[in-house]
C-alpha cells in the first residue's frame, strides 16, 4: 500500500516537470502587441468645414411648436397628443348624441330578448353612424368657425377654441334640462347665470350627460311596453294550459321578433331617435 508521503513526492515531481511546458504554451498563444496607430494624412484647408468641424458643432434643438412664446420639445408634444387621444371617448360620450342612441339600442336588444344579437359591434357601428348624421351640422359649424381658421393661421389657439366650441355649446344647451343644469350649478357654486354664455363648459357637459341618460331611459320605457305585453299574454296562455315548466321567453321571442319586423321597427326606432333631438 502506497503511503501518503510517497504520493505527495510523486505529485511534486510531476508538477515540476509540467510547469515549463505550460509556460511555453502560454507564451505562444499570447496576443501580439497592437501596432502603433497610423496618423491620418493632413488635409489642406480649403475654407469649407471639415469632418472635425462638423463633429464639434452642436446639433440644433428639435422644436416643433411654441406655447406662450416658448418652444415645446417633441416629448411634451407627444405627451399632449396621447393625452388628447385618451380624452376622445369622454368627448364623444359627453358632448354628442352618442349616449342617448347607444342606450336606446342596447335596451331595445334587451326588450327583444335576443341575447347578444345584434352584437355589440353592430350596435356601436349603427350608433356611430347615426351620431355622425345627427351631429353633422354641429361638426360643419365648428370646422368653419374655429378649426379651419386656426389651421390657416388666421386665428390663435384660444380664439379658435372658443369659436369651435360654440356650436357644441349650442347643441348641448338645446338638449339639457333646466333642473339638471341648476343642480350642477349648485354643486359647483357657480350659479345662477345671466345668459347661456355664462354657463361653464364643465357644468354644461355634466348636465347634458345626465339629461341624455334620462331621455334615453324614457324612450326605452316606451319601446319596452309592447314587448312586455307580449310576454304577459304568452305567460298567461301557458299558465292556463298547465305548461308551467315551459319558459315564456322561449315562446314569446319569435312573436316579438315577428312584430318588430312587421312594423319595420329598426326604421321607426332610428327615425324616432334622430327626431328626438332639439334643433339648435
Amino acid at each position: 500500500m502506497i503511503s501518503a508521503t510517497f504520493r505527495t513526492r510523486i505529485a511534486t515531481l510531476l508538477l515540476g516537470a509540467l510547469l515549463p511546458f505550460a509556460g511555453s504554451a502560454l507564451a505562444q498563444t499570447a496576443p501580439s502587441p497592437m501596432p502603433a496607430p497610423i496618423a491620418a494624412p493632413a488635409i489642406p484647408d480649403s475654407g469649407a468645414p471639415g469632418f472635425a468641424d462638423l463633429a464639434t458643432q452642436s446639433m440644433p434643438a428639435v422644436t416643433v411648436g411654441q406655447v406662450g412664446g416658448e418652444t415645446v420639445s417633441m416629448p411634451l408634444q407627444v405627451l399632449a397628443l396621447m393625452t388628447g387621444i385618451t380624452l376622445l371617448p369622454a368627448a364623444l360620450l359627453g358632448m354628442t348624441a352618442f349616449t342617448r342612441i347607444i342606450i336606446v339600442l342596447g335596451l331595445l336588444r334587451q326588450a327583444l330578448g335576443t341575447g347578444q344579437t345584434p352584437s355589440n359591434q353592430v350596435l356601436l357601428a349603427l350608433a356611430l353612424f347615426l351620431t355622425f348624421m345627427v351631429m353633422t351640422p354641429v361638426f360643419d359649424a365648428s370646422w368653419s368657425a374655429g378649426i379651419a381658421p386656426y389651421l390657416d393661421g388666421t386665428l390663435d389657439f384660444r380664439s379658435a377654441w372658443a369659436a369651435a366650441s360654440d356650436p357644441f355649446r349650442g347643441f348641448m344647451l338645446a338638449q339639457v334640462r333646466e333642473t339638471d343644469l341648476m343642480t350642477f350649478a349648485g354643486l359647483s357654486n357657480s350659479g345662477p347665470y345671466n345668459s347661456a354664455e355664462d354657463v361653464p363648459f364643465g357644468v354644461l357637459a355634466a348636465s347634458f350627460l345626465t339629461s341624455e341618460l334620462k331621455t334615453a331611459f324614457e324612450i326605452a320605457f316606451l319601446i319596452f311596453i309592447p314587448f312586455v305585453i307580449i310576454d304577459l299574454v304568452v305567460a298567461s296562455v301557458l299558465m292556463s294550459m298547465g305548461m308551467m315548466m315551459m319558459s315564456p321567453m322561449l315562446i314569446s321571442a319569435p312573436f316579438k321578433i315577428l312584430l318588430f319586423v312587421l312594423v319595420d321597427g329598426w326604421v321607426l326606432v332610428v327615425g324616432s331617435l334622430a327626431a328626438s333631438f332639439n334643433a339648435v
